[in-house]
């Protein structure tokens, strides 16, 4: 004759705990606004207004407005998005320097931009066509703080696009060089 196996105590069934109602949502929020989620197009379909002075506008082939059909932004808003600090040496500083800010790619989804070529401009008016891949392929942001301090535009600021050239020493070439616009005040999506 064989045993019976031994039986577990059963426990009481615990009761649900309620989360506060929308509770899920702040979580992904926090985590987005922590870099742990990329922000995507649909996260975003709401652009907020800015609070503070606008230092970007991103105009052209995009879903998500807010001052008419263009995407603005002020400081807040870009350090809230995905990004990167990383240090590194540019042909425009002297040694290693740290550069902190958005990712590009979290800036473009932010304004549900869709397109294959972004028209970069200075305040100064000066403009480069930059690929979308390289927002997508590279870890390319739009500096706002340098070695810690946000970026006036003396220092090339308020935003600076920089390349990951720390990571990929490839993009260390005038193709490259000739995209870093400094003192940008637009991206257009274009095509």
């Amino acid at each position: 004759m064989t045993a019976a196996p031994a039986m577990r105590p059963v426990s009481p069934p615990r009761q649900a705990r309620r989360l506060p109602k929308g509770y899920p949502m702040k979580i992904l929020i926090v985590a987005a606004l922590l870099g742990a989620l990329p922000l995507s197009n649909a996260m975003c379909a709401t652009l907020g207004a800015p609070r503070g002075d606008v230092v970007l506008t991103v105009t052209g082939h995009i879903d998500n407005t807010n001052a008419g059909n263009t995407a603005t932004f002020d400081i807040a808003m870009l350090q809230a998005l995905a990004g990167r600090r990383a240090i590194m040496e540019t042909p425009w500083t002297e040694g290693a320097t740290e550069f902190d800010g958005p990712y590009l790619k979290a800036v473009l989804d932010a304004a549900g931009a869709h397109g294959k070529t972004l028209r970069v401009k200075a305040l100064n008016d000066y403009a480069a066509d930059v690929p979308v891949e390289d927002a997508t392929d590279y870890e390319t942001i739009l500096a706002l703080k340098m070695n810690g301090k946000p970026m006036s535009v003396r220092d090339k600021g308020p935003l600076f696009m920089i390349y990951p050239f720390d990571k990929n020493h490839e993009l260390y070439n005038e193709k490259y060089f000739s995209r870093s616009v400094w003192q940008i005040k637009e991206i257009e999506v274009v095509d």
